[in-house]
Protein backbone atom coordinates (compact mmCIF):
# COMPACT_ATOMS: atom_id res chain seq x y z
CA UNK A 1 0.00 0.00 0.00
CA UNK A 2 1.15 3.18 -0.44
CA UNK A 3 1.18 6.60 0.91
CA UNK A 4 -1.16 9.44 -0.93
CA UNK A 5 2.19 11.56 -0.47
CA UNK A 6 4.34 8.74 -2.37
CA UNK A 7 8.31 9.90 -1.96
CA UNK A 8 9.53 7.51 -4.29
CA UNK A 9 8.76 9.31 -7.18
CA UNK A 10 11.25 12.14 -7.14
CA UNK A 11 14.88 11.81 -6.56
CA UNK A 12 15.72 14.40 -4.20
CA UNK A 13 18.98 15.03 -2.36
CA UNK A 14 17.68 16.81 0.96
CA UNK A 15 21.31 17.63 1.99
CA UNK A 16 21.68 19.43 -0.61
CA UNK A 17 18.54 21.11 -0.39
CA UNK A 18 19.63 22.17 3.10
CA UNK A 19 23.15 23.09 1.51
CA UNK A 20 21.41 25.78 -0.72
CA UNK A 21 22.01 28.87 -0.72
CA UNK A 22 18.47 30.12 -0.52
CA UNK A 23 17.48 27.31 2.52
CA UNK A 24 20.51 28.63 4.58
CA UNK A 25 19.30 32.07 4.08
CA UNK A 26 15.34 30.80 5.33
CA UNK A 27 17.32 29.11 8.46
CA UNK A 28 19.24 32.61 8.95
CA UNK A 29 15.56 34.31 8.88
CA UNK A 30 14.21 32.17 11.50
CA UNK A 31 16.70 32.07 13.63
CA UNK A 32 17.52 35.96 13.37
CA UNK A 33 13.79 35.84 15.75
CA UNK A 34 13.38 32.41 17.25
CA UNK A 35 16.84 33.60 19.19
CA UNK A 36 16.80 36.65 20.35
CA UNK A 37 13.00 36.23 21.33
CA UNK A 38 13.86 33.09 23.29
CA UNK A 39 16.83 35.01 24.91
CA UNK A 40 13.92 37.84 25.70
CA UNK A 41 11.08 35.77 27.15
CA UNK A 42 13.60 33.82 29.04
CA UNK A 43 15.29 36.74 30.70
CA UNK A 44 11.91 38.69 31.16
CA UNK A 45 10.90 35.10 33.02
CA UNK A 46 13.84 34.90 35.11
CA UNK A 47 13.80 38.49 36.07
CA UNK A 48 10.26 37.34 37.23
CA UNK A 49 11.28 34.32 39.31
CA UNK A 50 14.51 36.33 40.90
CA UNK A 51 12.92 39.20 41.65
CA UNK A 52 10.16 36.65 43.31
CA UNK A 53 13.03 34.85 45.36
CA UNK A 54 15.33 37.91 46.47
CA UNK A 55 13.05 40.74 46.50
CA UNK A 56 9.97 39.30 47.60
CA UNK A 57 8.88 42.54 49.50
CA UNK A 58 8.80 44.45 45.91
CA UNK A 59 6.02 41.69 44.93
CA UNK A 60 3.73 42.31 47.49
CA UNK A 61 3.37 46.27 46.97
CA UNK A 62 -0.77 46.66 46.14
CA UNK A 63 -1.80 48.43 43.25
CA UNK A 64 -5.65 47.94 43.09
CA UNK A 65 -7.36 45.87 46.12
CA UNK A 66 -5.37 42.93 46.59
CA UNK A 67 -3.71 42.93 43.09
CA UNK A 68 0.04 43.35 44.08
CA UNK A 69 2.83 43.71 41.81
CA UNK A 70 3.95 39.87 41.49
CA UNK A 71 0.20 39.06 40.35
CA UNK A 72 0.44 41.69 37.61
CA UNK A 73 4.02 40.77 36.42
CA UNK A 74 2.98 36.87 36.90
CA UNK A 75 0.36 37.76 34.30
CA UNK A 76 2.46 40.04 32.44
CA UNK A 77 3.94 36.73 31.32
CA UNK A 78 1.27 35.52 29.45
CA UNK A 79 0.83 39.01 27.62
CA UNK A 80 4.34 38.77 26.39
CA UNK A 81 3.96 35.27 25.35
CA UNK A 82 0.58 36.57 23.54
CA UNK A 83 2.43 39.61 22.04
CA UNK A 84 5.64 37.17 21.04
CA UNK A 85 3.05 34.68 19.37
CA UNK A 86 1.35 37.56 17.34
CA UNK A 87 4.85 38.90 16.33
CA UNK A 88 5.79 35.81 15.40
CA UNK A 89 2.48 34.90 13.00
CA UNK A 90 3.37 39.02 11.74
CA UNK A 91 6.92 38.13 10.52
CA UNK A 92 6.60 34.35 9.26
CA UNK A 93 3.44 35.52 6.77
CA UNK A 94 5.99 38.61 6.37
CA UNK A 95 9.93 37.04 5.69
CA UNK A 96 10.00 33.52 6.05
CA UNK A 97 6.60 32.46 4.07
CA UNK A 98 7.87 33.97 0.46
CA UNK A 99 11.06 31.99 0.92
CA UNK A 100 10.11 28.50 2.14
CA UNK A 101 7.02 29.07 -0.52
CA UNK A 102 9.61 29.08 -3.47
CA UNK A 103 11.57 26.11 -1.96
CA UNK A 104 8.54 24.07 -1.67
CA UNK A 105 7.26 25.03 -4.78
CA UNK A 106 10.81 24.37 -6.47
CA UNK A 107 10.63 20.65 -5.01
CA UNK A 108 6.87 20.14 -6.03
CA UNK A 109 8.10 20.61 -9.44
CA UNK A 110 10.54 18.08 -9.42
CA UNK A 111 7.41 15.62 -7.98
CA UNK A 112 8.59 15.68 -4.18
CA UNK A 113 5.60 15.08 -1.96
CA UNK A 114 2.54 15.03 -4.75
CA UNK A 115 -0.03 12.65 -5.19
CA UNK A 116 0.67 9.62 -7.83
CA UNK A 117 -1.77 10.77 -9.96
CA UNK A 118 -0.46 14.29 -9.76
CA UNK A 119 2.70 13.37 -10.92
CA UNK A 120 1.64 11.29 -13.95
Amino acid sequence: MTSAYDHRGADVNYQEVQARADFRELRRTHRSFAFPMTVFFLLWYLTYVVLGSFFPQLFTIKVIGNVNLGVLYGLSNFVVVFGITAVYVWYTNARMDPKSKAIREELEAAGVGLPEEVKA
